[in-house]
């Protein structure tokens, strides 16, 4: 079976692949588990070389708002796609119509492709807790309003809504999922608004110092990049029938604040030399941050079996052993 992950050259798209890859195989258009015999890594830049060391891996470097480039990756043989590819949350606020070019049109270029494709291909989407918005409670269940601020949330809510339509009408099998924001994403800061979050984590241990730009009580909800991947293939090979009317699905993050984390980062028992985490509150980052939810718990998704993280000791730990050791 023929796979294509959009973004997957990036951080959470290669540990996706690799993960499909070491699996070897997916549930496909029979009902029953395939071979992966084709995995298509496709975006914006190239993914490093490594990547390409598999023989089913292939890289396809383009723009996914090129409806024609999309048509040929995402052809009739296509039988999976893993929809990652995106303009981050402050990316996307600060350039409107690059946002809406990349998020979506592009969306709608994966689907139109997919709906093209032999049979009714399963489309897995990465959403957002951006779809909230407004006096958000510090706990978001399933029963939360969808009330987005935000370009990105409002592209990411819309993208919610034409999976579930495309799946109504038989063109797809689609599904969604409200990620929280995924720690620690290694490598460099990003634009999205949360990449602090990481960065309290990651720069101290690599020996950089970190300037915090949000109060040390400043909550989040977040999620390990481990879970997100297992979260990934789990609504993959999810029968979408379970899901009910609405293919989205929100994913249960655990509350830490950066205070926790930073004080979890120096109690870490290691022998690299930490950079210092000093906290600069920036207004514009503070005020956006005071608007999302401080944890998310969602009892249909514990009810239909998806992962979730507990503790950011663990968390810590997963990042010094996948990225650094």
């Amino acid at each position: 079976m023929k796979v294509v992950i959009t973004g997957g050259a990036g951080f959470i798209g290669r540990k996706l692949a690799q993960r499909i890859l070491a699996q070897g195989e997916l549930t496909g258009p029979s009902g029953e588990r395939e071979a992966v015999t084709e995995l298509v890594l496709f975006d914006a830049v190239a993914p490093p070389d490594e990547e390409l060391a598999d023989a089913r891996v292939r890289a396809v470097t383009g723009d996914i708002a090129d409806a024609a480039l999309v048509a040929k990756v995402i052809d009739a043989q296509t039988n999976s796609v893993f929809h990652l590819a995106a303009v981050v949350s402050a990316g996307a606020e600060a350039e409107f119509e690059l946002g809406y070019q990349v998020n979506l049109d592009g969306t709608r270029n994966v689907l139109e492709a997919a709906k093209a494709a032999n049979g009714a291909p399963r489309v897995v989407f990465a959403s957002s807790l951006a779809v909230y918005g407004g006096e958000v409670p510090d706990t978001v269940v399933d029963e939360t309003p969808i009330t987005p601020e935000t370009s990105y949330g409002a592209q990411k809510v819309i993208g919610e809504f034409l999976i579930t339509d495309f799946s109504r009408k038989g063109y797809i099998d689609g599904r969604a999922m409200r990620l929280p924001t995924i720690v620690v994403r290694p490598g460099k800061p990003n634009k999205a608004a949360s990449g602090f979050a990481s960065g309290i984590i990651r720069e101290p241990l690599n020996g950089v110092d970190m300037v915090c730009p949000v109060t040390a009580e400043s909550r989040m909800a977040i999620m390990s990049p481990r879970t997100v991947v297992e979260c990934f293939i789990h609504m993959h090979e999810l029968d979408s029938a379970r899901l009910g009317a609405s293919r989205a699905i929100l994913l249960s993050g655990f509350s830490v604040s950066m205070g926790d984390a930073a004080a979890a980062v120096q109690a870490v028992d290691t022998n690299r030399t930490r950079g210092r985490i000093t906290f600069e509150v920036d207004p514009h980052i503070q005020a956006i941050v005071d608007g999302w939810p401080k944890t998310t718990s969602s009892a249909k998704a514990g009810a239909l079996g998806f992962p979730s993280d507990s503790n950011i000791a663990d968390v810590i730990s997963a990042y010094i052993e996948d990225e650094l050791d």
